[in-house]
């Protein structure tokens, strides 16, 4: 079965047939498509939005929309769990002799070597289309793409991928429209059920293109950890367990924004300078919004925990 693949592959055409519009160029190789949205190209603002529905499987709306913290990244989802760890979380680090990138999108879900896919065997896809997205500056070579290729399935028949670095106008919105997607990965690791997840929406400001990775990852990540706002509707899987789960989300909740991490304070360029650069040193639960609430459709129950912070906001976005 293919949803989220099909879906990608839909808006991976559409990319394919109007690269002028979102800025971008295409190179081919045998079974390869490659969409170069901002690594050796200008991009777009269209060509983020895009990247990042495909990112999620085309399971999910990503739109720009304004609020008292200026422009931002919406993303809402009726299926979050496929959209946002099926398919956004870039849980396929891909590493070919001196080529490495994290690999993000619905590829993933026919790979299907990630424990989600064992916790969650309905994710797993089977496609003749693999689409995917690479988080890199440097474009895969005919080589690359054919290592990537080995490790797909032989029914794969083609596969696309779109590349963009942070350091992009593209990059930049793909990678803040992954706060949705930080609150389920943390519920995950704070085993929370997935399941009752029916629905979410994330926003999170869009900050300045950097001029460098680094401080683009730096920027991306703060606008999460420190502007994101993530609202999730649960729903006990029988009506009688309403209650529990609010007990549970009174348990966990305070646990799920950023704010909870020791780590939490600082541009998230200063705390990855304090661990030396070594990203693997970083508390893996700081990545997180800083604002969500759970929505109880059973009980009616709204709670809500964690706050923003415009203070580290502003020094992230005006430092370079």
């Amino acid at each position: 079965m293919s949803v989220l693949n099909k879906s990608a592959n839909l808006l991976a055409q559409d990319f394919l047939q109007n690269t002028t519009r979102y800025r971008c160029e295409v190179a081919t190789f045998p079974r390869m498509t490659l969409i170069d949205c901002g690594a050796h190209t200008l991009g777009s603002l269209a060509a983020g939005l895009q990247l990042a529905r495909i990112c999620l499987g085309g399971a999910a709306e990503v739109t720009l929309q304004s609020s008292e913290l200026g422009h931002g990244i919406a993303v809402y989802s009726d299926a979050p769990l496929a959209a946002c760890l099926g398919s956004q979380y870039a849980g396929w680090q891909m590493s070919y002799g001196k080529y490495f990138a994290m690999a993000s999108g619905p590829m993933r879900a026919i790979l299907a070597e990630e424990t989600i896919f064992e916790e969650y065997p309905h994710l797993v896809e089977q496609s003749p289309v693999a689409v995917g997205a690479l988080e890199t500056r440097k474009l895969p070579t005919e080589e690359v793409c054919q290592a990537i290729l080995a490790e797909l399935p032989d029914t794969v028949e083609q596969c696309v991928l779109a590349v963009a670095p942070a350091a992009s106008i593209a990059g930049n919105i793909q990678v803040v429209a992954r706060c949705l997607e930080t609150a389920l990965h943390k519920l995950h690791a704070l085993n929370f059920p997935l399941d009752t997840i029916v629905s979410g929406i994330g926003w999170a400001p869009l900050p300045p293109v950097a001029k460098d990775e680094i401080s683009a990852i730096g920027r991306t990540n703060d606008a999460i950890l420190y502007g994101g706002k993530v609202d999730l509707y649960v729903q006990a899987k029988e009506k009688d367990q309403a209650a529990q789960l609010d007990e549970l989300i009174a348990e966990i909740g305070p646990r799920v924004p950023a704010g909870s991490s020791p780590d939490y304070g600082r541009p998230f360029v200063e705390i990855f300078q304090r661990y030396n650069g070594n990203f693997y040193e970083l508390d893996p639960l700081l990545f997180s919004p800083a604002q969500i609430s759970f929505n109880n459709l059973h009980t009616g129950r709204v709670s809500s925990f964690g706050e923003r912070n415009g203070a580290v906001l502003q020094r992230s976005f005006a430092s370079e």
